[in-house]
């Protein structure tokens, strides 16, 4: 049977228009839960901003809870890119600058734009069940990470040979805690102050017998 073609609207086909909508809410929702936060918006704020129906959104997103997510997703996919990026060709550089380049890579893409930053390190938490899963989903992709980085330390033998993960786990918490508080205005100082703070806790963990 043959399969019917999709029909176009002004040259797009469906999959476009349904992608352009998918973008226009990724947007309303960056912005949104970026800066009047994640409870304070609704839906229909979202439709608004993005310009599409309701109906519209749950042709993209089954929930707030969603869009939420794969917001998330894009941004800590960025950040992994940008940490895989800064050490590529650094295997010969020290701990220290090999943790500094990774550690700026990682924080001035999830904290550079500050609605980013209230995404990540404010918004995500403590929405549902679901949310918290997708969370530390993540938090157990970065400490396996983290734990891979740290064996190749002791294996140039800038670090004593243990078990690295909950260092990696304390880690992660301490960037977030950092973060989220220097995203806040609860923190004072600048971006580069908290990821020098950051390189010295992180060297510090790395290395300690």
């Amino acid at each position: 049977m043959a399969t019917r073609p999709q029909r176009s609207y002004a040259g797009r086909s469906a999959a476009e228009r349904s992608a352009e909508r998918r973008e226009r809410l990724m947007a309303a929702g960056l912005e949104l839960f970026g800066t009047e936060g994640y409870a304070a918006t609704s839906i229909e704020k979202l439709c608004t901003t993005a310009g599409v129906s309701t109906r519209n959104f749950y042709e993209e997103f089954s929930s707030r809870e969603t869009l939420l997510m794969r917001l998330h997703d894009r941004v800590i996919e960025r950040a992994m890119d940008a940490v895989v990026r800064a050490l590529a060709g650094a295997d010969d550089l020290p701990l220290r600058e090999r943790v500094e380049r990774g550690m700026r890579a990682y924080i001035t893409t999830t904290a550079e734009d500050p609605r980013w930053a209230r995404l990540s390190y404010v918004e995500l938490v403590g929405i549902s069940d679901a949310v918290e899963r997708h969370r530390l989903d993540w938090r157990a992709r970065w400490v396996e990470f983290l734990d891979a980085e740290s064996r190749r330390a002791v294996a140039r033998g800038e670090a004593a040979d243990r078990d690295f993960q909950l260092g990696a786990v304390a880690l992660i918490g301490g960037v977030n805690e950092l973060v989220y508080h220097w995203s806040t205005g609860a923190v004072t100082g600048s971006l580069d102050d908290i990821i020098d703070e950051l390189v010295r806790l992180t060297t510090a963990l790395v290395t300690a017998s």
